[in-house]
């Protein structure tokens, strides 16, 4: 399968090695160097195209795929705000595009046992309260991470006693008392931490605690790789969940 990069830090880097060792070819790579190369003739070059860039170029990075009808796995968060406007341009374009906030495969699992979970702790929810911990390396300028945020929405879909999701720097002095309607994420940039995510249902006689722990980049770039090869081939708007439908 021939590749096209989008975005070449550690992350496309890191892709590149994952994808070669899997018999794939690297086509094109784009960085903030060479940007004028992301033109329809050059990534029309590509079976898939992988984009792992910044929120200010994401949008743009897009269209420009779509334009082409190179099938596109979006790994940059921040421009969820346009999800409703990239859909209809991909679907008008008979293109195919997926997103996702994170593309481990320990961490989809994670989404579902989540979901689960707190479908379950619902029916509890007059015993039992829910709060979240994330944990980043200190270069991660966003917070909560998008991984976080996934994690978040999907316990207020099941867990109706929460309504809307809050992030609390964990080394904020000041201590706000928040509502019983808010999930708390507690929020933690140390060290070089890849990510670490963590469920916590706590009642007065026990603590459940759901987590997962990266133990590096490699999870999500092999990812976004198996994703790449999910997604050629077909048409249509996803979320990297659509690969892990357990219940399809």
């Amino acid at each position: 399968m021939k590749i096209a990069l989008i975005g070449y830090g550690k992350m496309g880097k890191m892709i590149e090695s994952i994808a070669l060792d899997r018999g794939h070819e690297i086509v094109l790579t784009i960085d903030q160097n060479n940007a004028q190369d992301l033109n329809s003739e050059n990534i029309s070059k590509a079976d898939v195209a992988i984009e792992f860039s910044t929120p200010n170029s994401v949008l743009q990075n897009i269209s420009a795929c779509i334009q082409a009808k190179t099938p596109l796995i979006v790994g940059t968060t921040g421009w969820y705000g346009h999800l409703q406007k990239v859909k209809d341009e991909c679907l008008a374009g008979n293109s195919s595009v997926m997103y996702g906030s994170n593309f481990s495969v320990g961490v989809n699992i994670f989404f579902q046992i989540n979901q689960l979970v707190a479908k379950m702790m619902d029916k509890f929810s007059d015993q039992y309260d829910v709060g979240m911990e994330e944990i980043h390396h200190i270069h991660k300028l966003d917070s909560p991470s998008g991984t976080a945020i996934t994690i978040a929405e999907d316990i207020i879909e099941e867990f109706h006693q929460k309504k809307e999701w809050v992030d609390v720097k964990a080394n904020e002095e000041a201590v706000t008392v928040h509502p019983p309607q808010h999930l708390i994420i507690e929020s933690y940039r140390e060290g070089e931490v890849p990510g670490t995510h963590a469920v916590i249902y706590d009642s007065d006689v026990d603590r459940i605690e759901l987590k997962h722990v990266a133990h590096g980049r490699q999870g999500f770039a092999l990812g976004a790789v198996l994703a790449a090869e999910w997604i050629k081939g077909k048409n249509g708007f996803y979320s990297v969940k659509d690969m892990y439908d357990f219940k399809a």
